[in-house]
């Protein structure tokens, strides 16, 4: 708890292994498992809820970092501080990977990020995926005192300070942050190593992502940009790593309908259809080179544990099943698996 293990690898991790593999896709969920208007959720029943995308076999849970509402983006994510969230969520879980979607580096000091995250993987048995970001909400800068201009050179330099604290001891650092001599050591550390993916761009280049995260979460896209941007990842990071296998993430918003067969329709960022269409569209997914998708319910028309549990017996089941064949999906037309490009946030 108190020691770096030198020969762990992020790949060893309990929650990278349950959410990763190459050539394979997974799903997981965003809290909250609800659809609700507006951007005010009732967080109720999330722990059963949670519980039982572990039994169905959903590869991970997933917080984000919304530190003050802002109506104008209309949606608090959790509401709930992502790591006390986690926290609570690790207690009433036992399997399934619990990840970060979007931790503010910017206005987060990196040790307190760093000794929150450890503790989580600590109590979890290994299960957290650490996905950080540059922030998104313009409010929220100078409420923290953060300049946001320099929210990107933040965002870097803090990525770097909680890599040191976490897989050194006794590190002598100077940053914005804060001096360490080498006569203090952050404590817990990780259980093994652990894996940081960088959401968004956060103001760095795709190389560098390639060069010093562990994976990349991005945004839903049509196929065609999809495996486009799936290409370019997979490329920087042989240019960075050669042979080594950073997972390639993106988020998804599902309204699924009664109808099994019903085609799509677009929404914001994903689509209403039947779950024979998401299938479909996952395992495209799958082919074009995404390794895990993020389903959001929020906009959804039926009851979310409805939702969950037909995704559940219906679709996952299945997606399994074909990963390692090649699937029908690869007939797809384009036109018939588009998400609209014009939703996507600019990053």
């Amino acid at each position: 708890m108190l020691k770096v293990n030198p020969v762990a690898r992020v790949d060893d991790a309990p929650g990278f292994r349950r959410m990763f593999r190459a050539g394979r896709l997974t799903v997981g969920i965003f809290f909250p498992i609800e659809t609700f208007k507006g951007d005010e959720p009732s967080m109720r029943d999330q722990e059963r809820l949670a519980q039982r995308a572990e039994a169905l076999g959903y590869a991970a849970l997933w917080v984000r970092d919304v530190p003050l509402r802002d109506p104008s983006f209309g949606d608090l994510g959790q509401v709930h501080d992502p790591w006390v969230y986690l926290g609570w969520m690790a207690a009433h879980t036992r399997t399934i990977a619990l990840a970060t979607g979007s931790i503010v580096l910017p206005l987060r000091h990196p040790l307190h990020v760093a000794k929150a995250a450890a503790s989580v993987d600590q109590l979890s048995g290994g299960r957290l995926v650490l996905g950080v970001a540059s922030g998104d909400r313009p409010v929220e800068f100078p409420a923290f005192g953060v300049d946001i201009e320099q929210r990107a050179a933040l965002f870097r330099e803090y990525f770097g300070v909680i890599r040191d604290v976490l897989e050194r001891e006794y590190p002598s650092l100077d940053s914005t942050a804060g001096v360490l001599t080498g006569h203090a050591d952050l404590v817990p550390k990780a259980l093994g190593r652990l894996p940081m993916f960088v959401t968004g761009n956060s103001g760095q280049p795709l190389p560098w992502i390639a060069a010093h995260a562990d994976g990349w979460v991005t945004y839903p896209r049509g196929i065609e940009l999809q495996a486009a941007a799936a290409a370019r990842w997979r490329g920087d990071v042989q240019a960075a790593s050669p042979g080594a296998f950073k997972p390639f993430v993106q988020s998804l918003y599902v309204d699924l309908a009664d109808d099994p067969d019903l085609p799509p329709k677009p929404i914001h960022l994903g689509f209403r259809a039947g779950w024979h269409f998401l299938l479909r569209f996952l395992d495209a997914l799958r082919v074009v080179g995404v390794n895990h998708v993020i389903l959001n319910v929020k906009y959804g028309t039926r009851p979310a544990s409805e939702v969950l549990e037909e995704i559940g017996t219906e679709v996952l089941p299945l997606l399994s099943d074909v990963q390692g064949e090649e699937p029908a999906a690869a007939e797809l037309e384009p036109e018939d698996v588009e998400v609209d490009d014009a939703l996507v946030p600019p990053r």
